[in-house]
């Protein structure tokens, strides 16, 4: 056993830099992820009505820019009734994006996005952090 051609290759991995406080939409992303994993979304306008009327649901994001108001008042509405948490998204494809709506190619990227108007959390699946920062950003509210 001869050491001379034996090489030992050192690779130093830099650990993640510690951020800041994570933004709520940031935390709003991993809940979405996690609750998606643990099969306990209801995306879209009809699953969603039908997890709030049947009070099975812990919160609820839907988009600002919905076109059929009607859809926001009941929404709205049905959360009021439950007292439900909401949130508002901005954009509908993000939205989509967030619950899983879209392939992810080789490269890891979305494509084929659908839009989606409104999705309701029906089981967070394990306590995390943002589950946390976003349930004290209601409590602040």
């Amino acid at each position: 056993m001869s050491t001379e051609g034996d090489v030992v290759e050192v690779v130093e991995v830099a650990a993640e830099a510690p951020r800041g406080q994570m933004t709520v939409e940031e935390a709003l992303q991993e809940v979405l992820k996690k609750a998606l994993i643990h099969d306990g979304l209801a995306r879209g306008l009809r699953e969603s009505v039908k997890a709030l009327d049947r009070r099975q649901a812990h919160l609820c994001v839907y988009v600002e820019t919905c076109t059929e108001k009607e859809y926001v008042k009941l929404v709205e509405a049905l959360c009021a009734e439950h007292n439900i948490n909401v949130i508002r998204v901005s954009d509908a494809k993000k939205l989509g994006e967030w619950v899983g709506l879209c392939k992810i190619d080789a490269a890891g990227e979305a494509r084929k996005i659908v839009g989606c108007s409104c999705v309701v959390v029906k089981d967070f699946g394990e306590d995390s952090e943002a589950r946390n920062i976003l349930l004290a950003s209601f409590q602040s509210r």
